[in-house]
This record gives C-alpha cells, sequence and structure tokens, in this order.
C-alpha cells in the first residue's frame, strides 16, 4: 500500500507561520504610519483634556460659576460669527497635533565632538599595527576615515567607550599571541584605565570585539551553596562564561549568580588544587571557604605555614582532625596522610579483588590544606631536614582513587620553592590579586581573555580548571571571624557555619566500679581527706598476698617516698 504523503500545512507549516508573521509585522507597520497623523491628534486630545481637568480642579469654588460663564460666552461667540466652527475645529486640531507630537529627545545620527575625537586618535593609534605599504587600499592610514574601521561604538555616562567593535585587515597576524595581545594592551590604555576588557576576536570575519566588563560582587557573604557532594563553590564569575547560577542570599534579597564550580572526587580530571597570591590578596580566605565547604561531608587537615592563627576559628571541630603550624607537628600529619592514603588504596584495592564494594572509611572525603608550605622549607634547610612537601607526593599522585585531596595556598612569589609533585599534580589553578599578564600565563598555562587592572579587591583573580577557560573569580568573604576588625555580620556568617566542637578524649567521663553489694559506700564529710587506696605488707613468712584495694581511710600511714637517698 502506498504512503500517502503528509498535508502541505504539516510538511512546510514552520514557514507558512514565519511568512505569516512577516506579512503582519509589515502590515502593522504599514498601519501605523498611515494612522500617525489621528494617533498624534488623539494623543493631544487626550493631553488637552487632562490639562483642562487639572485647570478646573485647581479653581476654587467660588470661581468655577465665573470660569464657566465664560466658556460658554466664547462658545456663543465663535458659533455666531461666520465660519466660527470651522475655524474652532483647525484650531483644535491644530493644537492637539502639537500637544500629541514625540517629545522624546531624539538620538544623535553620530558621535559627538569629543566622542569623535577620541574615535579618531584610537584609530590613528592603530595605523602602525594594521597598515602595510603593500596594501592598495589600506583600511588604516595617517588621516584615514575611522568610520570604516570601527562600525559599531558605544559610550558611557562618562564619555569614554564602553562596547567597540574593529575592523582589521586579513594579512595582521591574528593568530599570534604577541600580536594580539599588544592590540589589547593599546585598546586597554586608549579606551581607559582602571577598567576590565573582554576581548573577543573572529579571526573569520577578521573583526575584535571590545567590551567592558562590570565589577564582581564583593559583599557576598559564607552561606551554604546549593552543591552536591563532590562539588565545591570556588567562588563568582560572570554570567557570560558559565551556563549555571546559584541561588544566594545577597544582602536582604535573594539573587541568582554564576560560580565557579570545581569537582572533586573518583572522577575528577582536576583532583588537586593551586592557589597563588600576593600577601593580602585572599588565599587564607578561599582555604577556609574551601574548608568549610568540605567538613560538610569529609574531614580536614590543615596546615598552617603562617602562624598567624587564620584557621584558629576551625580547631576542635566535627571532622578537622587536626591544625598544626609547627614543623614537628606538619610532618607528622603529614606522614599519616601518606600512610592513610595508602592504606585506602590496599582496602580499595583488596575489595575490588574480592568483588565486593570499597569499605565505608575508604569513600569518606579526606581534605589536606596546605597554606604557605614554603615557610617550612626555609626552617628544613637550615636544620639539615627533610622538606615536609615530599610527604606531599603520595597524595598528590594516588589521591584521587582514595577520595584525597590536596589544596595548596602560597605567595606568588615562593612558586620556584614548591616541589615538582605540587606544581606537577594541581591542575586546577587560582591567582588572587594584581599579577601581570606573565605571571597569570605561568601559573594558569593561558592567558585571560580581559586585561588585568592593577588594584583589587581582596579575593579577586582568575581560576582555570584543567584545559577550560580562564574565568573571573570572586571568592565569597570567609575572614577569619576572631579577628576584631572584620564586621560582625561576616564573622557571624562564619561562625553559623562552623561544626560543633569536639569532646576532647580526656574531657570523657569514666564510669565508676560497681560497689559489692554487703560493703556500703563510704560517705565522707566536708573537710576530711579523701580516701586513698593502699596495698597493706605481707609477712615474710606468709606467702605474698594479692593486694586488696579499700577506701578506709589510713590510721598509721606508709613511709613517704622522697628524693633524698
Amino acid at each position: 500500500m502506498a504512503r500517502r504523503p503528509l498535508p502541505r500545512i504539516l510538511s512546510n507549516g514552520s514557514a507558512q507561520l514565519a511568512r505569516s508573521r512577516e506579512l503582519a509585522r509589515t502590515a502593522a507597520d504599514s498601519a501605523t504610519d498611515v494612522l500617525h497623523p489621528l494617533i498624534t491628534i488623539t494623543r493631544g486630545l487626550r493631553r488637552l483634556a487632562a490639562a483642562g481637568r487639572r485647570r478646573w480642579a485647581e479653581t476654587p469654588k467660588e470661581r468655577r460659576g465665573a470660569l464657566l460663564f465664560l466658556a460658554a460666552s466664547v462658545v456663543l461667540v465663535v458659533a455666531l460669527v461666520p465660519y466660527g466652527p470651522l475655524l474652532a475645529a483647525i484650531t483644535l486640531m491644530a493644537a492637539a497635533a502639537w500637544q500629541g507630537r514625540d517629545r522624546s529627545p531624539s538620538a544623535s545620527d553620530g558621535p559627538d565632538e569629543s566622542q569623535s575625537q577620541r574615535l579618531k586618535s584610537l584609530y590613528e593609534a592603530l595605523v602602525p599595527y594594521f597598515s602595510a605599504a603593500e596594501d592598495p587600499e589600506p583600511l588604516y592610514s595617517h588621516g584615514g576615515a575611522w568610520d570604516k574601521a570601527f562600525p559599531t561604538y558605544a559610550f558611557d555616562g562618562g564619555g569614554r567607550i564602553s562596547q567597540l567593535v574593529v575592523r582589521y585587515p586579513a594579512y595582521f597576524t591574528d593568530g599570534e599571541a604577541e600580536a594580539r595581545a599588544r592590540i589589547e594592551h593599546l585598546l586597554a590604555a586608549k579606551s581607559g584605565r582602571g577598567r576590565e576588557y573582554h576581548f573577543t576576536w573572529d579571526e573569520e570575519g577578521n573583526q575584535l570585539t571590545v567590551g567592558v566588563l562590570l565589577p564582581l560582587p564583593v559583599d557576598i557573604a559564607a552561606q551554604r551553596f546549593v552543591t552536591t557532594p563532590g562539588e565545591t563553590v570556588l567562588g563568582f564569575t560572570d554570567p557570560t562564561r558559565v551556563q549555571r547560577t546559584l541561588p544566594l542570599t545577597h544582602g536582604e534579597r535573594q539573587r541568582d549568580v554564576p560560580p565557579v564550580v570545581w569537582r572533586t572526587g573518583l572522577r575528577s580530571t582536576e583532583p588537586h588544587l593551586l592557589a597563588l597570591g600576593q600577601p593580602g590578596s585572599g588565599t587564607s580566605t578561599l582555604l577556609r571557604s574551601i574548608a568549610l565547604q568540605a567538613l560538610l561531608h569529609g574531614d580536614v587537615v590543615i596546615v598552617d605555614g603562617g602562624g598567624t592563627g587564620e584557621y584558629a576559628c576551625l580547631t576542635g571541630r566535627d571532622g578537622v582532625l587536626a591544625v598544626e603550624a609547627g614543623l614537628a607537628g606538619v610532618t607528622a600529619i603529614l606522614e599519616w596522610a601518606a600512610t592513610e592514603t595508602e592504606r585506602r588504596l590496599i582496602a580499595a584495592n583488596r575489595a575490588h579483588q574480592a568483588g565486593h564494594p570499597p569499605p565505608d572509611d575508604t569513600k569518606r572525603p579526606l581534605w589536606i590544606l596546605l597554606d604557605r608550605p614554603t615557610a617550612f622549607t626555609h626552617l628544613t634547610a637550615t636544620d639539615g631536614r627533610k622538606d615536609p612537601q615530599h610527604l606531599l607526593q603520595v597524595p598528590l599522585r594516588h589521591g584521587r582513587p582514595a577520595n584525597v585531596t590536596v589544596v595548596v595556598a602560597d605567595q606568588l612569589d615562593s612558586m620556584d620553592a614548591l616541589s615538582e609533585p605540587v606544581r606537577q599534580h594541581t591542575r586546577a589553578r587560582v591567582v588572587l590579586g594584581p599579577a601581570t599578564a606573565e605571571q597569570l600565563e605561568s601559573v594558569l598555562g593561558a592567558p585571560p581573555h580581559t586585561t588585568p587592572i592593577d588594584e583589587l579587591p581582596p579575593g579577586r583573580g582568575y581560576a582555570r580548571l584543567g584545559n577550560g577557560p580562564v574565568h573571573r573569580l570572586q571568592v565569597p568573604a570567609t575572614p577569619n571571624p576572631y579577628d576584631d576588625a572584620t564586621p560582625d555580620a561576616l564573622c557571624e556568617a562564619v561562625l553559623d557555619l562552623l561544626p560543633p566542637r569536639t569532646t576532647p578524649a580526656d574531657g570523657e567521663t569514666i564510669p565508676e566500679q560497681d560497689q559489692p553489694e554487703d560493703e556500703p559506700e563510704p560517705v565522707s564529710a566536708a573537710g576530711e581527706p579523701e580516701s586513698v587506696p593502699v596495698a597493706p605488707e605481707a609477712p615474710e613468712s606468709e606467702p605474698e598476698a594479692p593486694p586488696v584495694l579499700t577506701k578506709e581511710p589510713l590510721q598509721n600511714p606508709g613511709p613517704v617516698l622522697t628524693k633524698e637517698k
């Protein structure tokens, strides 16, 4: 049986709908053009009627009769005059047309004199880079027309360029990083310093789009983020760079902010992180933020190389195994971390060979957070000891299958002092604070698409996860709650996220032994000495009997042992 073709309305319905919408839009535009005078007169009559009502409402009640008599007299005179009603109607329509005109300021066809001068100077600055002597029709030449090179432009309220599209000749080497960096530096300097610009290169169309980025919010406090186990929010970025948003409490209102999410665990390609920055750039803030998120589902070990007590709020909390600042304690805790990683690997391997799931103690994540580990490098070099960084080799190499994550934060100038395993296995990178383009490229592995600026707030920088793009980053405000200079609102936000304190082992109450039923417990009065258990001496002729402990007070105390011979 032959198949019947589909109806035409179903086969090409989308094309007919698009054509119908286009015809309707054209008809609406034509009707608007034809009826524009009527629309203007109607708007004017409405405005005149509103003005009359306001005048009538503003007139005192004792004068409304005289005003009404005057209006009636005018109407009577106009009606008696030859061609009076016709002239009155023409006058009313003219007044309505004048009142109903569009009063919005008309947009200027081009830039003003100052904007034209700015675009012309920018065009002249690009001539040495985009011109060649062999070009028969150069797009860029001294004294040329800048409107052909800049088809799209926009200015902000201060008269500075906010958006610009630059056309360049096809022979420009836009595939070389050095050539592109020179153009970006020139455009950022000529468009206005102190702002961050985003550059989008279209190699196929030979166009460069320059946009000004808005500053990232710096007042987002630490809070519970809507994430799954294995996801850590490093900070927040531009909405055009990521395809996900998180609902956050920003001040007194809710808002959605695009985050930079770092994924760890068995299937992560970037299981460890390295954060570098200048002093005061916010690397300790980043570690505190990561620690508060890691304590929800795992255990944390913290090494404070700075020794400034930045992590004192985490001491003795549930899930915090240790907070060490001394060389001996740091060496001991890192040795335990290496041994624990090996134990987890062995236990998981045995379970896999036996066909069983991994043990539960190997599934709980273990986080090793190190702040300024290079500070111990100088101490060990002076005393001739081994650097504690060599103990990180096992957690860095084999930490991913063992659910062990290492986060290292240090100063940007101390990157050369980091060990080779740290630099090799930390594929997630963060740079906070002011940094040059060369430093950003050496740490992140790729230059950012924005121009770095000299003055940045704490916690501002760039992040790159593996081979992904470079993101602008703003770390959530997670200060030290014990610092007196910290605002109370931020301190309360951090204290609310801290887990409860752990009861120390030596503070636990030991249950007393059961007393025999026939022997009553002695009751000591207030002020009497406490009972001391003693072991009476056995006679020499009889064999030694086991000592009997008693709680009765001694009548003849035994010899007192002293340090004298």
